[in-house]
């Protein structure tokens, strides 16, 4: 049987293996998903410095198995790789992604919002900004949040978080010296109130024929940073609207292949796009959880076997990565009893899992023993 390549994301192991999907993860040699029992081979990338070596190492992969593997990647950088290297990498892998020309205008947020715009999509207004010119355009309406235009050198004003928010045009410009330095173009875009909690998302699998294989929804719990950051802690949801736009969406796209639509929920109620993700991601661990396993019904499809059971997914299945989650339980004030208490009863976790302890074992806490142990010792 055909073995699943995964490109570095243990969430994305997990609920392959749990089908009895063979695995072969590919990532930095420390990291943690080396250890998990559903990993039945490790590569290491760490030498594959430029995107052409990513390819060959790839493509040296592939020419080893007896099968032509399925291929599954969760981060932008590759995605993006996959894309563009997709004519070479499709004869050595199956694959299921989404066209060329939509990879590209998604990742790029300006050709985004002009895509969602065309399709009477709901979606706050942004504003490009020169970082050459002298000064912030005018017309801006505040409070906004600052992001780069494709994310590729890390966030736009230094620190963790993905995006910076300015309340008003006095803080824009006190910023601008630091914005204009940045690497990457930027844009702001008019911000939705409320904090990162009131982000929900649409995750759907689209099969080759354009239709919907597998679907659920979920909201954001808590993230590192407290704005702006990557999630630590989500839970499922059941809720219809947010579904509904989400078919929308990913209709209205003609996307194939898998996608997380974000959402952000207004005071009054009402969603607005965010953003399109058309890859893997850490949300198909508490999916699968939940009777929905994409990268599962994705593998399934690739190689021409029976796909797995889908059921209507479980609203109120929680996934927290306990680790990051406890930095962003200190900015979020949850007491320590409180956070212990949710954590204990979460239905499933990055790293800490009873049926695969290994990576938390291996991975995380030996090393870091070890980095503790004098000299020699």
């Amino acid at each position: 049987m055909a073995r699943a390549c995964v490109l570095a994301d243990l969430d994305i192991v997990r609920p392959l293996g749990r089908t009895g999907v063979r695995c072969i993860a590919v990532a930095r040699g420390t990291d943690p998903v080396r250890w998990s029992r559903f990993t039945a081979a490790f590569v290491d990338r760490t030498a594959w410095n430029t995107e052409e070596e990513q390819v060959e190492g790839l493509l040296a992969l592939a020419e080893r198995e007896p099968e032509s593997p399925t291929l599954f990647f969760a981060n932008d950088q590759d995605l993006l790789m996959v894309s563009r290297h997709r004519a070479a990498l499709g004869q050595a892998f199956r694959l299921a992604i989404a066209d060329a020309d939509l990879v590209e205008s998604l990742l790029e947020k300006t050709r985004a919002h002009e895509r969602f715009e065309a399709l009477g999509l709901p979606v706050p207004p942004l504003w490009q900004l020169d970082r050459h010119a002298g000064r912030p355009p005018d017309g801006i309406r505040y409070p906004v949040v600052v992001k780069p235009v494709v994310r590729e050198h890390g966030p736009a004003t230094g620190g963790a978080a993905k995006a910076t928010r300015f309340g008003t045009a006095a803080e824009l410009e006190t910023a601008w010296p630091a914005l204009s330095a940045s690497p990457d173009d930027l844009l702001a875009q008019q911000l939705i109130e409320g904090g990162e909690d009131r982000i929900e998302s649409y995750h759907v699998y689209v099969d080759a024929a354009g239709e919907i294989a597998g679907e659920f929804c979920g909201r954001k719990l808590r993230t590192f940073p407290v704005r702006y950051g990557n999630t630590t802690a989500l839970v499922t949801t059941d809720a219809g609207d947010v579904r509904d736009l989400g078919r929308r969406v990913v209709q209205g796209l003609g996307l194939r292949g898998v996608a997380k639509v974000d959402f952000k929920r207004d005071p009054e109620g009402r969603l607005w796009l965010l953003e399109i993700n058309p890859r893997f991601n850490l949300w198909h661990h508490a999916g699968a959880c939940a009777g929905v396993n994409i990268p599962a019904l994705v593998h399934a499809d690739l190689t021409g076997t029976p796909r797995p059971a889908v059921h209507p997914p479980r609203a109120g299945l929680t996934w927290t990565d306990p680790l990051m989650d406890r930095r962003a339980r200190r900015e979020a004030g949850v007491s320590v009893p409180r956070w212990l208490a949710w954590t204990a009863r979460a239905d499933s976790r990055w790293s800490i899992a009873l049926d695969d302890p290994l990576p938390v074992v291996r991975g995380i806490v030996a090393p870091f023993v070890r980095r503790r142990l004098p000299a020699g010792a």
